[in-house]
């Protein structure tokens, strides 16, 4: 098949990178299904939901006895349940935490990581835009609106200064509680710059954590959703007049569930203790990561306020080739988990499937094809967005293609963007059932189940 496509010049350095996508299934008023049972965890942090009137204090003292442990409560979440660290890793405890009578829940501080696949790019374009076969057909939407007055909060890396996204960028938060984490020297604060998530040292994240550099994963995640457009520098977003609110929340070794969470609840404009009120809360989250497990409590809590507050909130399905419901927020409720497809429309074969999937769209396939002339790897088949070429610290910025379930997702949340644009109206429930409604047919094969089918940015906006 032959292709026509513009030929963009990019610079960038490759990066370290995994990406995901979730699902938005139940509405708002919907009660969450019922926690499983919590399965002990490598983690000496908890998050614990007690009962009203509990004695906290005693029940740590008691419990750090039996087990000859220290455990101290650390801060309590918007959603009502508390952060408890245990001075040492210890099996049997979490199950003792959650089958006490003054504990509503009790759940691991699991760890979340960026889910974006790396990749070798060279001179790749937007296909993922505009061509036929499989592109969100984008074009014809911005005839009727480029997202203008819409804030699309991206739970992320953070942000890195780049031409093409600065003037569409409003303020945000560092939610990163660990200050060796956010490599910034101090824990939550107001200045969300991506500081690296390179690792120095294999292991130095946990048992098969690799040397790598930084991913610059939130810049990449914004240029989909949000880069300027007819301004003559480098690529174009979805919806190029929206503005992105970079929350940071992952850095070095990943994020926590709990500062997640928290975050949630601060860019769908609630209130978070200690933090200063969003002034411009988003309409929009997305969030490009996750973790394997069910969906906790914790998220599902913080999810549910988010779209009771009218956030609708978009996640990536998860880039294991697996079934979404085993993966974490793609398979909470009231989310719209994304899947990602090829360039000729097939599921791609990184991408989670299932039931919990509601849409898919672009998110590209670079790998290595050998033919007469070699060995080559495929960046025109990737998803092109705004990087950064420092190694481990900010350098300058750039351009690169990336694959995985973390660009099919903001390709969603920038389409939800033009929608609310043109009908501010519109709730979460009614972002989520125009997107399937006005989704088109899978164009090659999906094992597995990809969802409504593929969005179609015209069509979807069309319709409202």
């Amino acid at each position: 098949m032959t292709r026509t496509r513009p030929v963009l010049a990019v610079a960038g350095a490759a990066a370290a990178a995994l990406a995901a996508t979730t699902a938005l299934t139940v509405p708002a008023s919907a009660a969450p299904a019922p926690s499983p049972a919590p399965a002990d965890s490598s983690t000496n942090q908890y998050i614990v939901k007690f009962t009203a009137g509990a004695d906290r204090g005693g029940a740590l003292r008691q419990l750090g006895g039996r087990f000859g442990v220290s455990l101290t409560e650390t801060r309590r979440l918007a959603t009502g349940a508390h952060v408890v660290r245990a001075s040492a890793r210890t099996s049997g405890l979490l199950q003792a935490l959650a089958a006490r009578g003054d504990v509503e829940y009790a759940e691991p501080d699991t760890p979340m990581y960026a889910l974006s696949t790396p990749n070798d790019p060279s001179y790749p374009a937007q296909w993922h835009y505009y061509e036929t076969t499989a592109g969100i057909n984008g074009p014809a939407a911005w005839d009727t609106t480029t997202g203008s007055g819409v804030v699309v909060a991206v739970l992320d890396t953070g942000r890195t200064a780049h031409p093409d996204l600065d003037t569409n960028t409003v303020a945000g938060y560092d939610f990163i509680s660990s200050s060796t984490n956010a490599r910034d020297g101090n824990g939550r604060d107001a200045n969300p710059q991506d500081e690296g998530d390179w690792n120095a040292t294999a292991g130095e994240c946990g048992t098969g954590s690799k040397v790598s550099n930084s991913s610059w994963h939130g810049t990449h995640v914004a240029g989909t959703i949000a880069a300027v457009s007819n301004n003559g520098v480098g690529v174009a977003g979805v919806a190029p007049t929206a503005k992105v609110q970079h929350v940071r929340v992952l850095g070095k070794c990943g994020g926590t569930t709990s500062d997640i969470a928290d975050a949630i609840v601060w860019a769908s404009g609630g209130s978070v203790s200690g933090i200063p009120a969003n002034t411009t809360p988003a309409k929009v989250i997305n969030m490009s990561l996750g973790g394997s497990g069910a969906c906790s409590r914790t998220y599902q809590n913080a999810i549910t306020s988010a779209v009771r507050r009218g956030t609708t909130v978009v996640v990536s399905a998860g880039n294991s080739n697996a079934d979404a419901r085993g993966f974490s927020p793609a398979s909470c409720t009231n989310v719209v988990t994304v899947g990602a497809l090829d360039r000729d429309g097939n599921r791609a074969f990184y991408s989670n499937y299932g039931t919990s999937v509601d849409v898919s769209a672009p998110g590209g396939e670079v790998r290595l094809e050998t033919d007469p002339a070699g060995s080559r790897t495929t960046p025109e088949n990737g998803v092109l967005s705004t990087m950064n070429a420092g190694t481990t610290t900010p350098g300058s910025p750039s351009y690169t293609a990336y694959m995985g379930t973390s660009m099919s997702a903001p390709h969603v949340a920038g389409i939800a963007a033009l929608m609310l644009a043109k009908t501010p109206t519109l709730t979460p429930a009614g972002v989520e059932s125009a997107l399937k409604a006005n989704a088109r047919a899978i164009p090659g094969t999906c094992s597995g189940g990809c969802g409504a089918g593929l969005t179609d940015a015209a069509a979807t906006v069309g319709a409202v």
